[in-house]
């Protein structure tokens, strides 16, 4: 079985989440059953397939996060030494050749990817263009646009 990358950060994201499922939402599902048995007629009950349904879809999102907590590689990124490279885990500054936008990214895995944090996947084309550069080196990336130039300002591992 292969290792997926997550950062510490990541990690501690999902197990906050998991605890949260597991010692509030759980336990609120199985009392809103309850609640929703009391009722009657379980068949013509749509408070108790709701409660049902609810309940399925955390029992399903906890499974999805052990999976996650239990295939990853979690990586810190404030004990990389990549002697100023970009890899998983790095916070990179660049400039966009084009326009001169600055923007910053952290490298991190696809589960935790969100553009508008600032966190963009290994496996996306930025990354991928980005692995293995240091500051002051350019990164083509082919994007929908057409092919975007994109200069390393530094690189940090926080």
């Amino acid at each position: 079985m292969s290792k997926t990358p997550l950062t510490t950060a990541g990690a501690e994201k999902l197990k906050a989440e998991l605890r949260r499922l597991k010692t509030v939402d759980r336990p609120a599902a199985i009392v809103a059953i309850a609640e929703a048995r009391s009722h009657g007629d379980l068949s013509e009950n749509a408070e108790y397939d709701a409660a049902k349904d609810r309940q399925g879809f955390l029992e399903v999102r906890i499974r999805d996060i052990e999976t996650m907590l239990a295939q990853a590689q979690i990586v810190d990124a404030t004990k990389i030494d990549a002697d100023g490279r970009v890899v998983f885990g790095a916070t990179v500054d660049l400039e966009d050749q084009a326009s001169g936008d600055r923007v910053c990214y952290q490298i991190v895995g696809d589960d935790e990817a969100d553009i508008k944090a600032g966190k963009i996947s290994v496996n996306s084309p930025i990354a991928r263009a980005l692995i293995g550069k240091h500051a002051g080196d350019t990164a083509e990336v082919q994007a929908p646009v057409g092919l975007r130039e994109y200069e390393v300002l530094a690189v940090r591992y926080v």
